[in-house]
């Protein structure tokens, strides 16, 4: 018989956010900077931008980080909202504030 993983309770001290989520977020944010100068791109960059980091921030919440669906669904719009603001005023500032928690949470355990 093959055992189902169940998600995980997440009621203790540890970071909201995978900190592979973090970094895609980072790397996304970063990746789209030069494009941001163009208005007219910004047609493509924005739904790119979310949709490049909701569809993998959802897997790795829900797979990696086992959240519940609603959770994981919750955490990638987020991020996904985050990333689409055509400028790194966001995106940057939010990635490195939630590896940095990751890494304290890390360092508590």
């Amino acid at each position: 018989m093959e055992m189902q993983q169940k998600p995980r309770d997440h009621s203790g001290s540890r970071a909201p956010f995978h900190p592979l989520s973090a970094t895609l977020l980072l790397v996304v944010d970063n990746l789209w900077t030069l494009e941001e100068w163009l208005i007219v791109t910004w047609l493509f960059t924005i739904p790119l931008s979310f949709v490049s980091v909701f569809l993998p921030v959802l897997c790795i919440q829900r797979f990696v980080s086992r959240d519940r669906w609603s959770i994981a669904v919750k955490k990638a719009l987020f991020l996904g909202i985050v990333a689409a603001v055509p400028t790194s005023i966001t995106g940057t500032p939010v990635g490195l504030a939630l590896l940095a928690w990751a890494g304290l949470s890390g360092i508590k355990q």
